[in-house]
């Protein structure tokens, strides 16, 4: 076979989120807003003396930390997206990324409830204008933050090649683009739950000082800051499980899988091995082996799934055997 008509059967593993680049682009503009008020917050806190705006500056420096775990998946998955080392591309770094950072999320949530839960037994002594004001600032630049990264989720295509063994001889192929609907972006979802947290925090603690400067609650800032801890948590647990689900190949549309099989199971076509997976934001890969009486050509199966699912890779195998149909 000559090379050019080997290479007309090949593709490339770029499974990166159709928004790949943009959702880059926006990480890095929270990251300037993030590092930006960090550095005024720790010296307006070093030069006023106030505590309340150095640790809410180094607060935010621990976001900007988390940001740049972000924004290196997204430089790393693209640098290497073609090395032939990653055998299905590097579409989930950022699922890597993505589950790190809600690690980190979730010590974050348990610290905010150990200092909340500290201040409850032991009441310190609150400057409610200066901590108002770093709130408020705080609520102002995660918003911006918000903005900047909602919606980011990606949807991708790819090419979906098969491949085939019928009757004892030569193999099948087949082309095409695919998509599917697993196109949530793991890495970018664990960036605006940091925001969210900053956000929710802030307002949390602008309605506790309100009430402790008002109505003398001082009880209700550590309480709220409690309440705040119980929700940040629940959201990085939330991320863990849908990137780790990734990570270990775990489909999580378990309905896929009967509507693939009830597809291709039909006059006598029986699966008997077939696995779904995630391959990046937007792509999914099959691998199907099937058992005929009545082999077919791969093509004729990847027809079956197309009207179904849109796939980024796909790998048919066909045996021949004549009592399938009877087969337990």
């Amino acid at each position: 076979m000559h090379s050019q008509s080997l290479r007309s059967w090949q593709h490339d593993h770029v499974f990166l989120g159709e928004n790949h680049a943009r959702n880059e682009r926006r990480t890095w503009i929270v990251i300037g807003l993030t590092a930006g008020t960090m550095v005024v917050e720790i010296i307006a806190g070093i030069a006023y003396g106030s505590m309340a705006l150095l640790a809410d500056g180094i607060h935010m420096a621990t976001h900007a930390g988390a940001f740049f775990v972000t924004v290196a998946a997204y430089i790393f998955a693209r640098r290497y997206a073609r090395n032939r080392r990653f055998t299905f591309g590097t579409g989930k770094v950022g699922e890597l990324a993505g589950f790190s950072s809600a690690i980190v999320l979730l010590l974050i949530s348990a610290l905010i409830a150990y200092e909340s839960v500290s201040r409850l037994i032991a009441p310190v002594p609150i400057q409610f204008t200066q901590s108002i004001l770093v709130a408020l600032v705080g609520l102002a630049v995660n918003a911006a933050s918000a903005v900047l990264l909602h919606g980011g989720s990606s949807s991708g295509h790819g090419h979906g090649h098969g491949h085939g063994h019928g009757h004892g001889h030569g193999h099948g192929h087949g082309q095409g683009h695919g998509q599917s609907g697993s196109d949530e972006d793991y890495n970018l979802r664990a960036a605006y739950f940091h925001v969210l947290a900053d956000a929710l925090t802030s307002i949390l603690a602008i309605t506790g000082l309100l009430a402790g400067r008002f109505l003398g609650w001082y009880w209700m800032d550590p309480l709220i800051g409690i309440a705040g801890a119980i929700l940040i948590s629940s959201w990085a647990v939330s991320l863990i499980r849908g990137a780790g689900m990734v990570l270990l190949d775990a489909f999580p549309a378990s309905e896929l899988d009967e509507t693939v099989r009830g597809e291709l199971e039909q006059n006598g076509d029986l699966v008997s091995d077939l696995h779904l997976w995630r391959l990046g934001p937007g792509h999914t890969a099959m691998i199907v082996s099937i058992v005929s009486d009545h082999p077919q050509e791969p093509e004729h199966y990847k027809a079956r799934i197309r009207k179904l699912i849109r796939l980024s890779h796909v790998t048919v195998e066909v045996n021949p055997c004549r009592h399938a149909a009877h087969a337990e």
